[in-house]
C-alpha cells in the first residue's frame, strides 16, 4: 500500500519564473500568488532585467531584452515580493526544482539570502493525488478543468499552480 500524499493545509504562495537564457540567474519575469484560507488573496507580477542581454527563450514567453532593459534587476524588486511570503508555510511551483533553482541563483547573484521555505511541487501532486500523466502545466489544467490564461506567463502559471495545490487539498480531504 502506498503512502498517502502529503498536502499541507496552510497559507502558501505559488511562484513562477520565466528565464531569458540557460542560466538560472536569468529570470526575466516573476509571478507570485498568495493563498490564505483556501482562497487566492493577492497576485503580483513583474518583468525583471536579467544580468545578460541574451534572450534564448523569447519564443516561449514572448519577453525580449527591449521589454525588460528599463526594468529593475531581481535584487531591486525582490524586497517588494518578499512581503508576499510573510507567514506562509511553503512555496508551491509547477516543476518546483526549476523555480527553486531560479530563486536561489537570482538571490545569490543579487547578494541576497534565499527564503528558507520548503517547496511543494504541483507537478508531483498532479501525479500522486490525481494520477495525471503527462504533467505539463497545460495538461494538468486541462485534466482538472482549471483555467490557464496564458502558459509561460509567470502570473498565469503561478495562479494555475496555486489552483492545482488547492484542488489536491480538496481531493485529499474528501478522501479522508
Amino acid at each position: 500500500m502506498s503512502a498517502k500524499p502529503r498536502v499541507r493545509s496552510s497559507t502558501f504562495a505559488a511562484i513562477d519564473f520565466e528565464t531569458a537564457d540557460y542560466g538560472r540567474d536569468s529570470a526575466c519575469a516573476i509571478g507570485i500568488v498568495r493563498v490564505e484560507n483556501e482562497r487566492i488573496v493577492e497576485r503580483e507580477y513583474r518583468l525583471i532585467r536579467p544580468p545578460r542581454k541574451e534572450f534564448v527563450f523569447s519564443y516561449l514567453h514572448g519577453i525580449t531584452w527591449e521589454m525588460v532593459r528599463s526594468e529593475p534587476a531581481f535584487g531591486q524588486l525582490w524586497p517588494d515580493f518578499e512581503r508576499l511570503l510573510r507567514g506562509i508555510e511553503f512555496l508551491a511551483a509547477h516543476n518546483a526544482g526549476f523555480d527553486r533553482g531560479v530563486l536561489g541563483a537570482c538571490c545569490r547573484q543579487a547578494g541576497l539570502s534565499a527564503p528558507e521555505l520548503p517547496f511543494q511541487c504541483s507537478m508531483r501532486l498532479a501525479r500522486e493525488v490525481f494520477g495525471i500523466y503527462p504533467t505539463k502545466l497545460p495538461d494538468v489544467c486541462r485534466a482538472l478543468q482549471l483555467k490557464l490564461d496564458h502558459h509561460h506567463h509567470a502570473q498565469a502559471d503561478a495562479e494555475a499552480c496555486a489552483r492545482i495545490v488547492l484542488a489536491a487539498r480538496k481531493a485529499v480531504r474528501s478522501a479522508d
